[in-house]
């Protein structure tokens, strides 16, 4: 698959414009998924595997890659399906979220191409809770669905959601009860990690589910002549999110007189100094990589005790 990564530099360009590229593959059958290319460390033939004892079934086992050891995840077996047969001719796709290297074991990989957030939608009403898609979208008249892969990675590696003695302090906690926080983004899992933390904390949260419905919500509290900065302690956002991403609806906010003195982190699964460097681009006030309770916690203790000096 020489070739088939852009580099940081070219990719940097769709940021702003709502734009991702999407890489294509297919399990077993003709239905084809979609990763975002952000996520994607590299694509390869499938390596020799050695097997884990007592890890998940869904870990077919770990590869060693340029010096580190991987973990190997069925994609197929992960969203409920039957395991990849052809191990010898099936690919890795090799992925960083949430700070850790992993790999996807799939059936093919087809190509990348170039979208705009506008062109991806949320899962169709009706599909319930037990799917695992965070978005779909149509290509060529075909359906593409995009796997919800933090629902996947908690299912098979549970992170913990505790947070640690001493990072809440009493008194803040006390103040903590008048604030309230909004979280944008579209899986439901990290909707519920974010929440259950931010609720510890103390704080009111209001959750949604991407850029075009928290803008929306924003503008409407801003037209009923309410000072956007005073009703919500911050914004926490993902980035990538179906109809708008969380720098596009950054952007949004910093052009809006009314709401651009409302705090915003962006909080995302993708990680690196490209993103840090994006924070700067589009006027976010913090970047922070999932999913760490005591990271997010002190972010939001930090910015109750900041609101309560000034």
């Amino acid at each position: 698959m020489a070739g088939v990564m852009d580099s940081v530099n070219q990719r940097t360009q769709l940021v702003g414009q709502n734009r991702l590229e999407l890489l294509l593959f297919r399990l077993e059958g003709k239905q084809l998924y979609g990763i975002n290319v952000f996520k994607v460390k590299e694509v390869l033939q499938c390596p020799k595997l050695t097997i884990m004892p007592r890890s998940s079934p869904v870990v077919r086992g770990v590869a060693n890659i340029r010096g580190g050891t991987i973990p190997i995840l069925d994609l197929s077996m992960a969203t409920g399906r039957m395991p990849l047969s052809d191990l010898k001719n099936s690919f890795v796709i090799i992925t960083e979220y949430n700070t850790k290297v992993q790999g996807f074991l799939v059936h093919s990989v087809e190509r990348i191409v170039n979208m705009n957030w506008e062109e991806i939608h949320p899962p169709p009403k009706g599909t319930g809770r037990d799917h695992y898609l965070t978005a779909v979208t149509r290509l060529d008249q075909q359906l593409v669905e995009i796997i919800d892969v933090e629902k996947i990675l908690a299912e098979v590696a549970p992170m913990s959601e505790v947070i640690s003695e001493g990072v809440i302090d009493v008194e803040t906690q006390g103040k903590a009860v008048s604030k309230r926080v909004l979280i944008v983004d579209d899986s439901s899992v990290a909707r519920k990690q974010v929440s259950r933390c931010l609720e510890t904390v103390g704080v009111e949260v209001t959750a949604l589910n991407d850029g075009r419905q928290a803008l929306d919500y924003l503008r409407q509290m801003a037209d009923e002549g309410k000072a956007v900065e005073q009703e919500l302690l911050m914004i926490i956002s993902d980035i990538e999110m179906p109809e708008m991403d969380g720098y596009t609806l950054t952007a949004e906010i910093r052009g809006d007189v009314r709401m651009q003195k409302l705090h915003i982190l962006l909080h995302t699964s993708l990680s690196g100094v490209f993103n840090q460097a994006m924070v700067k681009k589009v006027g976010a006030n913090d970047f922070l990589a999932k999913f760490r309770p005591d990271d997010l916690a002190s972010r939001v203790v930090e910015r109750i005790k900041e609101t309560d000096r000034g």
